[in-house]
């Protein structure tokens, strides 16, 4: 029989040597790393206790005199008492009467188009093709495109653009746009049971598609919403116009008490499809696809307890004073006359500093006190020491926030964003995904990134979730949400059907 060699060789032996200690080091690193933010986040309460011991072991030494002293010494100064005790009550009564009301997520929908409308691909490309209106090099442009895009083959496009040749109209605009809304809605309002004479605010967002009478006032002939109610219709803000929207509503139910807010995000594709060949504007129509969602806000404190969510912050960044921003996603005529939007080179560069500009403002009120230190004390060595060599402290975001719903503008964006908050793989998942199956849903997909997680059963109460949405102008906008329970997905989930094959491997 012939003997295997069990001993391991030199190089082996090396590299073994060399792995358990990187392990060891890395782990307590870890390890290191979290003692430290325990430490520091009860760091109050640990300082305390020793006083809060020393007080009570004072008091059980006390005797009866004591406190009858005491008791006399109240009493002789009873007007002091009563001044102190009423200008403490008065204190606490203007607090609660003028504090920001809280304002919860009762439940939300996104809208899933029928099966017929999907797109694959090949067809994408055959219908380019037929109708005639691009070159070879714009073809081939959009196949590339198509190819490293993350998208999938079961995205969505309106009824017009699966016709040859594409019908697109106003009235076909209207009805992808009755189609998507009045879809989602039905969902939100079979699931939450809400009625329509309910409903005191109302704020739809759409950027590109603006007709008269406004999309709200077609929510409102649809559903015969009540006379009185506070509407508001959000055009050309581009992609982050969701986020805008839910602050919009958030500010309007602090001033009216006790009612509900509706907020609709969507984007329409049939009457902004680009026919032409210049480049920068061919790319939108490989990354948007249909799709919309509605969202139930409420400020009843009675609702807390049947919401899924309350808002925590929402921190909005807005550059567009800088010209070179301002145009980096741009509505335009190219030479043909052909109307479409146009992207920048520079998009991905003025997204990262507009970005920057958001987590400088979102950081203090949300990472705990650990990571603001570190941050604060690294910012004090550079300036002081002016040494380029010690790198600006990245705060891990992951401290303060179990998941993230990044817009799924396209792939770049969330490779930008995973590399840049120095994210895990399974923190952009819902963002991959969303991009994969439904495609760039413009200011709706962050929803249903949402509706992917709960989807998945990992949502869990007291954990905080962050939606980051970018826009032209240029905006990013951020939304935080506080979950309020473990939340179950809604039975009208869009991915209920499909969720067990998810997350699928992406090629490029």
């Amino acid at each position: 029989m012939m003997k295997t060699n069990t001993q391991p060789n030199s190089t082996t032996a090396a590299a073994a040597g060399n792995v358990v200690p990187d392990f060891l080091q890395s782990w307590k690193l870890k390890y290191l790393k979290l003692g430290y933010h325990y430490l520091m986040t009860h760091f109050l309460t640990l300082c305390l206790l020793p006083s809060i011991a020393f007080t009570l072991t004072q008091a059980s030494q006390m005797e009866y005199e004591d406190f009858q002293n005491l008791y006399l010494h109240l009493k002789h100064n009873l007007a002091g008492v009563v001044f102190f005790s009423g200008v403490f009550v008065f204190g606490v009564t203007v607090y609660f009467m003028t504090r920001p009301r809280s304002v919860y997520l009762v439940d939300y929908a996104c809208y899933r188009p029928p099966d017929h409308l999907r797109v694959t691909y090949k067809k994408f490309m055959d219908h380019s093709r037929l109708t005639g209106d691009f070159d070879e090099s714009s073809l081939e442009f959009q196949r590339k495109i198509l190819e490293r895009s993350g998208l999938g083959e079961e995205t969505y496009l309106p009824e017009p653009l699966h016709q040859l040749p594409p019908r697109p109209s106003i009235a076909a605009a209207r009805e992808e746009a009755e189609q998507v809304m009045f879809g989602a809605l039905d969902d939100l309002f079979a699931a939450t049971g809400i009625k329509a004479k309910d409903i005191g605010i109302l704020v739809v967002n759409c950027s590109l598609f603006n007709p008269t009478p406004s999309l709200s006032a077609m929510i409102v002939n649809k559903y015969k919403l009540r006379g009185n109610i506070k509407s508001f219709n959000l055009g050309g803000m581009g992609c982050s116009a969701g986020v805008i929207a839910v602050d919009l509503a958030k500010d309007m139910l602090q001033i009216h008490r006790n009612t509900y807010a509706i907020v609709v995000s969507t984007e329409n594709i049939t009457e902004n499809w680009y026919f032409g060949n210049r480049k920068s504007m061919l790319i939108p129509n490989c990354l948007f696809r249909m799709g919309g969602s509605a969202v139930l806000l409420s400020n009843r404190s009675s609702d807390r307890k049947n919401s899924k969510y309350k808002i925590t912050h929402l921190v909005r960044t807005h550059k567009g004073s800088d010209n070179k921003a301002f145009h980096c996603v741009y509505q335009e005529q190219d030479d043909r006359g052909k109307i479409g939007v146009s992207l920048s080179k520079e998009l991905m560069a003025i997204a990262g500093t507009t970005l920057k500009t958001n987590i400088t403002t979102l950081g203090p009120l949300v990472l705990p006190v650990s990571e603001q230190l570190l941050f604060f004390v690294t910012l004090i060595a550079r300036k002081i020491t002016n040494n380029p060599k010690i790198k600006p402290y990245i705060p891990d975001f992951k401290m303060a926030f179990h998941h993230f719903c990044i817009h799924a503008g396209g792939r770049a964006v969330i490779d930008e964003l995973e590399k840049n908050l120095r994210l895990e793989p399974i923190h952009v998942e819902a963002s991959r995904m969303t991009l994969h199956r439904f495609g760039n849903t413009s200011s709706s997909s962050i929803w249903y990134e949402l509706a992917y997680i709960e989807a998945k059963g990992r949502m869990k109460k007291g954990q905080q979730v962050w939606q980051i949405a970018f826009g032209s102008g240029f905006k990013c906008n951020s939304a935080v949400w506080l979950a309020l329970r473990d939340v179950n997905p809604s039975p009208h989930n869009p991915w209920l059907d499909c969720i067990d094959r998810y997350p699928v491997e992406l090629v490029y």
